[in-house]
């Protein structure tokens, strides 16, 4: 796979290229303004590389889930003006993702200059099934450019027409986040430095079901928390009060615990509540003792230190999900102590992009004490679950 670096060696000046990355960042849904623009500022590496290099710069991105079709409230405009911040320089937005003005707006690009496509899921073709559809906007894509770089790590999982079929008419690159998350990815995958211990928390035992069973085999320990842990605990036989549940995967959880004997680590207490409330009333209870009209909404303070104590002996963590609901204060405890356990690690910790990556930043924590953070939460937990991405293998000459 060539790198992006190859490419400046060989001289970009003059040269168009189009550049797929990930800013897919979340909005205020009343302001429309930009809450976090960690990966906007992932993307920069790659973008002012290119800039300095002399290359005539197209970038494409997607934004939220439009139904293909122009839609006001997924527009790239405060993209735009973000990176124009942050570049200390005018990125125009095109009017279109691959139209008369997006031709007219690239044909006007001088060495240096950067240009932003509307989000490219305004085009249905954009994320089609079908081979045809994908590959004619693919061709208006290649139109645009010279060669293709993809730095949008967080979207190689996915056969859509930026990120697959538009590799496939142009010479191509991985950018330098894409790059940096392979070498990472790869440590965790290949020979990692033992101890390893994962930490892995959100919602649903069903949406980390194929992670887990990848990397039960290779793990030290699996410290499992956020609304997943309940149903692992209903699989030991306590009764969960109100907490989320997923009846249907009790009898895989009993499984997997008995295949795992002591390396699948679970809450000993939870911090409860009757609602889901930034004042609500809350308690501590122990994990054998949560009163039926209550759920658990975070991991309380005894299994904070349990986690503390295992992670504190890890020399390489990869840590996805958060512990509770962090975005309301009353829960945010197990999540802060968790993430500040990651950070203090001896070795390489790794969060896995998505609701990690944003606690962290939501919390005020000091993103520089971990080794990497991912902007890639779903791309990350299929390459170690050992899947293909097409992103990735359209990139591998």
């Amino acid at each position: 796979m060539r790198s992006v670096d190859d490419l400046i060696s060989e001289g970009v000046s003059g040269r168009r290229v189009f550049l797929r990355a990930d800013l897919n960042v979340p909005l205020d849904k009343l302001s429309g303004t930009i809450t976090d623009d960690g990966r906007i500022r992932a993307s920069l590496p790659t973008l002012q590389a290119l800039r300095d290099a002399g290359a005539r710069v197209v970038v494409a991105a997607h934004l939220g889930r439009p139904k293909g079709a122009p839609d006001p409230q997924f527009s790239l405009a405060p993209v735009a003006a973000r990176l124009s911040e942050l570049l200390m320089t005018p990125v125009p937005l095109a009017a279109d993702v691959a139209g008369d003005d997006a031709r007219a707006k690239a044909d006007a690009l001088g060495d240096g200059d950067v240009l932003l496509l509307e989000n490219v899921r305004f085009e249905a073709a954009e994320t089609s099934k079908d081979d045809a559809e994908r590959g004619e906007l693919a061709d208006r894509f290649a139109a645009l450019a010279d060669v293709y770089v993809d730095d949008a790590f967080g979207a190689v999982h996915r056969k859509h027409a930026s990120v697959f079929d538009v590799a496939q008419r142009l010479p191509h690159v991985a950018g330098r986040l894409v790059a940096r998350e392979l070498e990472v990815l790869t440590r965790l995958t290949s020979d990692p430095e033992r101890p390893y211990v994962v930490v892995l928390g959100g919602s649903k035992v069903s949406d980390k079901l194929a992670v887990i069973e990848a990397l039960l085999p290779k793990v030290d320990r699996l410290l499992v928390g956020g609304g997943m842990c309940f149903t692992f605990l209903a699989a030991q036989g306590h009764g969960v009060g109100s907490s989320l549940l997923e009846a249907d995967q009790v009898d895989t959880c009993r499984r997997l615990l008995a295949a795992a004997g002591d390396r699948i680590v679970l809450p000993v207490d939870v911090v409860a509540a009757t609602a889901f409330s930034a004042d609500a009333e809350v308690s501590v209870v122990p994990v054998t003792e949560i009163p039926d009209d209550l759920m658990g909404l975070d991991v309380g303070p005894r299994t904070v230190e349990i986690f503390g104590t295992e992670l504190g002996a890890a020399r390489t963590v990869f840590w996805n999900g958060p512990m509770g609901v962090f975005e309301l204060a009353p829960f945010q405890a197990g999540t802060r102590g968790v993430a500040q356990a990651v950070a203090a690690v001896d070795g390489l910790s790794v969060v896995g992009g998505g609701d990690s990556a944003a606690a962290v930043r939501q919390l005020g924590l000091d993103e520089d004490a971990y080794g990497h953070i991912s902007t890639g939460g779903g791309a990350s937990l299929e390459y170690l679950e050992g899947r293909e991405l097409p992103g990735l293998a359209v990139l591998t000459d």
